[in-house]
Formats: C-alpha cells, structure tokens, sequence
C-alpha cells in the first residue's frame, strides 16, 4: 500500500508563500491524476488543485492564480507553491488520488495557517 506524506505547512501572514511537498512511498503520481485537498475546521474535504496526465492541470476558483501544482515522477513528489496566501486559506493539506478507486489512505496532513 503507497503511503502519502505531506510537509511545508506552517503559519504565515496574509500575502506570504509557502510551498507543500507530498511525497509517496511508490510509483504512483505517473499513473494517476493527483491532487491537494484541504479541510478547514467544521468543513468538508476540497480538492483544491490537481495534475494529471501531460501536466494537465485544475484548479478550484477561490485559489486560481495563487497556487500551482507540479509533480516530479522520478521522486514520486508533488508540490503545491501557494502564493497571495489569504486567512480563508487556513486548513490541513493532503495530497491523495483524484479518482477513489484503489485510493491510498489518506496521510496525516500538513497544517497551514494565515494569519490577518
């Protein structure tokens, strides 16, 4: 079973940057479209962005043009480079497959918080 875990999570001010890692234990971002979730306190998981095959990409509308989502396939990496970081951006991260079926489980997350 692939296991998924994040970092770069930590507390920034509005306007600040920081740049999510999700590394996994196998061969997976190749062959599947990826992506970053987030969960704010009392809310559902979202997808915020993800990555698919020849680099296609999507992007939730509240964080367009802040964010942009790469993979590296030989490091079995993703990143997430968050930009214009804003207080509703607060949340836990994940990183997980798009499509559930024969999805790994879920990682412990990395938490970002911004401050006003």
């Amino acid at each position: 079973q692939v296991q998924l875990v994040e970092s770069g999570g930590g507390l920034v001010q509005a306007g600040g940057s920081l740049r999510l890692s999700c590394v996994a234990s196998g061969s997976i971002f190749s062959s599947n479209t990826m992506g970053w979730y987030r969960q704010a306190p009392g809310k559902q998981r979202e997808l915020v962005a993800s990555i698919g095959r020849f680099e296609y990409t999507y992007y939730a509308t509240s964080v367009k043009g802040r964010f942009t989502i790469s993979r590296d396939n030989a490091k079995n990496t993703m990143y997430l480079q968050m930009n214009s970081l804003k207080p509703e951006d607060t949340a836990v991260y994940y990183c997980n497959t798009v499509n559930p079926s024969g999805r790994p489980g879920w990682g412990q997350g990395t938490q970002v918080t911004v401050s006003s």
